[in-house]
């Protein structure tokens, strides 16, 4: 049955799992997913009533990373000297916590740098307002900006030091907590944190986060959504193996078992409601298969949009990596003279290279609508996706 995001979210709040990994396709709705379950569990911190000697960290029963976090972060680009660029932190009391009473700027360092490979070297203010990057060995030492795809991985490297040690807090009893700051803590909500990974470090950090996860006794829930597959799938398998507390122990206790898992996609439907499918606990599904799958419904309904065709290209690039060529085109059906066809190349290549989102939702000329059709049913007939599909259902 179809429900409102907000019904979903209580969906969520209800289970009893410690993790649910949720996977939704970009502009489904994760985001605003997230901003309902806290705005609910807000609402049911609030019921319940709080001191006025609480802090700002104790009156919180979820803590979430979404795009919103990076909010926290802006740049000054110095626009007169165009030379002293610094990125400006927002304080509240997350950054205060673990920058400046945790010191943790170290360890968020060396995050930032295993995620990204690089040797730029970000530099904290004294006071933790703003930081500046340099890159190592450059004699100048003159500051940089980064890209947008380092700035995020900086910032889920500040949450993740974060997230490390609210969790080691809470696994200590709590006469040994050195804060009760985290004791109303029930929930945390981790948006997509790998939109600017590489295959490699994206597989790292979530092999890290799954540990991490995996190893908190203290009765936190995790919601974790991605629009990434690969992703998806490393966690998916991460949370198919069981944790012991204590490996040597002579009776083993187990941090975390599979069956506290539960894997789920969220789709959107025309109507603006949502269905939250649960997915085989076991097997990832397969990307392709979902990908061909939103296809033939777009086609089905008359609802094809630019992005379709850049889904399609995305089976053809991971296709053409597993038979082993070195072109998709080489995929493409083939004209007189035995080249692809040229026409197919063209759409593929213009419909998939949108430069703004508003263009990949923009209307597409009947002509590229029946030759998108006649390119997935010549793939699903010529590759066996057909068959796979039968197989998996």
């Amino acid at each position: 049955m179809s429900k409102t995001l907000t019904e979903i979210a209580e969906q969520l709040r209800g289970a009893d799992k410690k993790v649910q990994l949720i996977y939704a396709f970009n502009g489904t709705g994760k985001t605003r997913l997230s901003r309902e379950f806290k705005e609910l569990l807000a609402s049911e911190m609030n019921s319940e009533g709080e001191t006025v000697q609480q802090s700002e960290l104790a009156r919180k029963n979820v803590l979430y990373y979404n795009a919103f976090t990076e909010d926290l972060f802006y740049w000054d680009n110095d626009l007169e000297g165009d030379e002293d660029r610094k990125l400006k932190i927002h304080r509240n009391a997350f950054t205060k916590w673990v920058l400046e009473d945790q010191g943790q700027a170290p360890t968020i360092i060396d995050h930032f740098q295993r995620l990204t490979n690089s040797n730029v070297e970000p530099l904290f203010s004294a006071d933790y307002s703003e930081i500046s990057f340099t890159v190592r060995d450059d004699e100048g030492g003159q500051p940089i900006k980064i890209s947008k795809g380092e700035e995020s991985n900086l910032v889920w490297s500040i949450f993740y030091s974060f997230l490390e040690l609210v969790i080691e807090e809470l696994d200590s009893s709590e006469d040994e907590r050195s804060s009760t700051d985290f004791n109303n803590l029930r929930y945390v909500f981790i948006d997509d944190p790998v939109s600017s990974l590489d295959d490699n470090h994206l597989i790292e950090l979530a092999v890290d986060l799954a540990k991490l996860v995996k190893s908190c006794t203290a009765g936190l829930k995790f919601i974790i959504t991605t629009h990434n597959p690969l992703f998806y799938n490393v966690l998916s398998n991460e949370f198919n193996n069981k944790l012991s507390i204590d490996p040597n122990a002579e009776t083993i206790e187990w941090a975390y078992k599979p069956r506290e898992s539960e894997k789920s996609r969220l789709d959107k439907n025309s109507d603006g409601t949502f269905d939250l499918t649960t997915l085989d606990r076991k097997t990832p599904f397969s990307y392709h298969l979902l990908l061909l799958s939103e296809i033939r419904e777009a086609i089905s309904s008359d609802q094809i949009k630019k992005y379709h065709f850049n889904f399609l290209r995305n089976i053809l690039e991971k296709t053409t990596t597993f038979l082993g060529h070195d072109k998709w085109e080489n995929l493409l059906p083939t004209v007189e003279d035995g080249t692809p066809d040229p026409f197919a190349n063209r759409i593929l290549n213009l419909s998939s290279h949108s430069a703004h989102a508003g263009e990949e939702t923009g209307e597409v000329e009947a002509n590229d609508k029946a030759k998108l059709e006649e390119l997935v049913n010549f793939l699903s007939s010529e590759y066996g996706f057909w068959r796979q599909e039968a197989q998996s259902d």
